[in-house]
């Protein structure tokens, strides 16, 4: 997903320390896992990736708006493509490692990544994931949302909701100068409460200068503090919540469609965060 460094905090030679940086290497000084200075985005940065996100989220409102029974997800690209280059932005999925559409569209077992397709056909009872990534003025944003097709099964509608819970429940984990591994502690639990399971083989991750930053975010109790939340870390929290095994495969037809392992619904919502002096704060709603 992403080039992995070595974390040190370290303040360039003369500068002088400010009250983060002796927070922090206190933390560092104790032998915990603390990001590198530079994943702590600016003021400017974080207003740059805000506008990505009033995008991104227009465009989600967009797909809230048309999306029904009969459509393709390949319609749903084409809102996607349209609204985002015609807000001044580029769909960052498209061309991303070969990826060749604008958005990811996700249907019942599908878990993420799905590829848009002019056959295939939105049905009644259909659960959606639709992830959309936005690039605007060099910054990154990224968010998705469940959509449910008509009515569908009591099942398939708790899955939907406990997904939603589970990423404001994650997002509530996040306490400046707590960990990373507090979010997938608190998300495991609540879909295990509910008799689900979570993915444990995609995770969230840094955002906003590139697509695919440090840190890794995992959804799960790793049994492991992970990296130090610092103020100004921008990243994703992304539950991926299977209504069976949390087991995975990617389809080799496509090389990007990640299956569930037992062929059960999956579901999934993420919004793109910033960690402040008082916790998260959504940069996509």
């Amino acid at each position: 997903m992403f080039k992995k460094r070595k974390h040190n905090w370290s303040v360039p030679h003369g500068q002088e320390l400010t009250e983060l940086d002796k927070k922090v290497l206190s933390f560092q000084n104790k032998g915990f896992l603390v990001p590198r200075r530079e994943l702590i985005k600016t003021p400017e940065q974080i207003e740059g990736i805000r506008r990505s996100g009033v995008v991104n989220t227009g465009v989600l409102d967009l797909v809230e708006q048309e999306i029904h029974a009969g459509m393709s997800t390949a319609d749903i690209d084409k809102l996607v493509y349209d609204y985002t280059t015609q807000h001044g932005a580029i769909p960052a999925p498209l061309n991303y490692e070969g990826f060749p559409k604008s958005v990811c569209t996700s249907i019942n077992e599908v878990v993420c990544h799905g590829i848009p397709n002019e056959n295939e056909i939105l049905r009644e009872g259909d659960i959606i994931n639709v992830d959309v990534s936005t690039i605007l003025d060099g910054y990154y944003s990224d968010a998705s949302r469940m959509f449910i097709i008509g009515k569908t099964t009591p099942e398939k509608e708790k899955l939907v909701r406990v997904t939603k819970e589970c990423l404001a429940i994650g997002a509530e984990a996040a306490k400046p100068y707590g960990f990373i591994g507090d979010i997938g502690k608190a998300i495991e639990k609540h879909a295990k409460r509910n008799g689900f399971s979570v993915v444990r083989d995609l995770c969230g991750h840094g955002v906003g200068l590139e697509f695919h930053e440090e840190p890794e975010v995992n959804h799960y109790n790793t049994h492991e503090k992970g990296m130090l939340l610092v103020p100004g870390m921008v990243f994703t929290i992304e539950p991926m919540i299977n209504m069976g095994t949390w087991q995975v495969f990617i389809d080799e037809a496509d090389g990007w469609t990640v299956v569930t392992e037992d062929e059960l619904p999956s579901a999934q919502w993420e919004h793109t965060f910033v960690m402040t002096e008082h916790g998260l704060e959504v940069l996509t709603a």
